[in-house]
C-alpha cells in the first residue's frame, strides 16, 4: 500500500470513526463498548504477541484505574458518608466537577497502573512460558478477592460510579469519543514504539530470549516497559469504562478475568497476534459477533460464545491477518512468487 493510499485509508476510517454513533444511534454504548475491546486487545498484544509473554493478568490494571477514578471523582466532592446518601441523585455533581474528577482520576488511575505493573513487573517478569502465564491469572484472582474485602471502596457489594450529569448530553455519545480517543491513542503510540528499537528488542525476545540477553539485550528492562506501556492504557480505560457502566463489581467488572481477561487473549489470537492492524480486526469480529449471539441466541449464548473460542483457537491459530497473508499476499504488497520463495525458505 502507497503512502497516499494508506493516508487515504486512514481518513476514511477516522471520518466512519466519527460519525459511527450518529449513524447508528440506538447501538451508542455497544460502539463505545468496541473501543474498549480494541484497546483490551491492542495492550494484551504489546506483551503476549509482540514479546511472546502470554498474560491473563492485565485486566488488573483495568480494574485498578476503574476503582482509583471512582475514588478520586468520590474523594474531591464528597465525604465517604455523604456520597452513599447522593449517589443516585442527577444533580449530585455539576457538569464540570464530573469531567475534572474524571479526567484527573483516569489519569491517577493510568498512572497507579504503571507504577503497579513496575512493582510486579519486577517480581515477576523473570518467569517465562506457563509459569508466568498461571502466575498472571493468580493476579488477577487475588485482585478481584482483595478489592472484595475493602470496605473503602465498597468491598464485595460494589461501588457506584458518580451519575452522569444530563447536560453534558448522550451517555453513550460521550464515552463513545472518550474511549475512541484512548484507543486511537494506544494504536499510534504502540505503532511508534514496534517502528523502533524497542520493538525490535522485544520482538527478539520473542524469538529467542536466551540469545537475546547473551547479546547484551536487558530484557527484564524492555518487559517491564512494554508491560507499563499496556498497564498504562489499561488504567485510563479502566477509569472511563466504570463511569460508562455506572456499577463497579469487583469480580464482575473490575477485575473480571473470565470474561475481560480471556477476551483480551482471544480477539488478539482471532485477528492475527503479533501484527498492528489484527488486534483490532480481531476485537472487531468478536464483538460484533458477540452482541449477536446476546442479541438471537438468548439462553444459549455462552454456549456460542464457547464454541466461537474452540473455532478461533483451532481453525485461526495465525489470525484473519495470518490466513489473509497466506492466501492473498498482494495485499500486503507481496508477490505470489516472492511468497512461494519466503515459504522454500521457511521449510529448508
Amino acid at each position: 500500500m502507497t503512502r497516499n493510499r494508506k493516508y487515504v485509508f486512514y481518513g476514511l476510517i477516522f471520518v466512519l470513526a466519527l460519525a459511527a454513533p450518529f449513524l447508528a444511534p440506538d447501538y451508542q454504548t455497544q460502539l463505545a463498548f468496541l473501543w474498549l475491546m480494541i484497546l483490551f486487545a491492542l495492550t494484551w498484544d504489546i506483551m503476549g504477541g509482540q514479546m511472546g509473554y502470554n498474560s491473563f493478568g492485565n485486566v488488573v490494571f483495568f480494574g485498578i484505574g476503574m476503582y482509583t477514578t471512582a475514588v478520586t471523582q468520590r474523594n474531591l466532592y464528597f465525604e465517604v458518608e455523604q456520597y452513599v446518601s447522593v449517589s443516585g441523585l442527577v444533580d449530585a455533581v455539576t457538569p464540570s466537577q464530573y469531567v475534572t474528577g474524571m479526567f484527573l482520576g483516569m489519569g491517577a488511575g493510568a498512572i497507579l497502573a504503571v507504577f503497579i505493573a513496575f512493582i510486579l513487573g519486577i517480581g515477576i517478569l523473570g518467569l517465562r512460558g506457563h509459569y508466568f502465564a498461571i502466575c498472571t491469572l493468580g493476579l488477577t484472582i487475588a485482585a478481584g478477592e482483595t478489592a472484595g474485602g475493602i470496605d473503602y471502596i465498597g468491598g464485595g457489594s460494589g461501588m457506584v460510579a458518580p451519575v452522569f450529569p444530563l447536560a453534558l448530553g448522550e451517555k453513550g455519545i460521550f464515552f463513545y469519543y472518550v474511549l475512541m480517543t484512548l484507543a486511537v491513542m494506544t494504536f499510534v503510540v504502540f505503532q511508534r514504539l514496534y517502528s523502533s528499537q524497542f520493538g525490535l528488542a522485544i520482538n527478539a525476545i520473542r524469538d529467542d530470549e536466551d540469545k537475546a540477553e547473551a547479546m547484551g539485550l536487558h530484557t527484564t528492562r524492555y518487559k517491564a516497559v512494554a508491560w507499563c506501556a499496556s498497564a498504562f492504557f489499561l488504567g485510563a480505560a479502566g477509569g472511563a469504562t466504570g463511569n460508562l457502566v455506572g456499577f463497579i463489581d469487583p469480580l464482575d467488572v473490575a477485575f473480571a478475568g473470565s470474561t475481560f481477561g480471556v477476551w483480551m487473549v482471544l480477539m488478539a489470537i482471532l485477528g492475527g497476534k503479533g501484527t498492528m492492524w489484527g488486534p483490532v480486526i480481531g476485537a472487531a469480529v468478536f464483538h460484533i459477533t458477540q452482541e449477536l449471539f446476546w442479541t438471537y441466541l438468548f439462553g444459549w449464548q455462552r454456549v456460542a460464545l464457547g464454541a466461537l473460542i474452540v473455532i478461533i483457537v483451532v481453525f485461526f491459530p495465525k489470525g484473519i491477518m495470518g490466513f489473509l497473508h497466506h492466501h492473498w499476499p498482494q495485499l500486503f504488497g507481496q508477490t505470489v512468487d516472492e511468497a512461494s520463495s519466503s515459504e522454500r525458505e521457511g521449510k529448508a
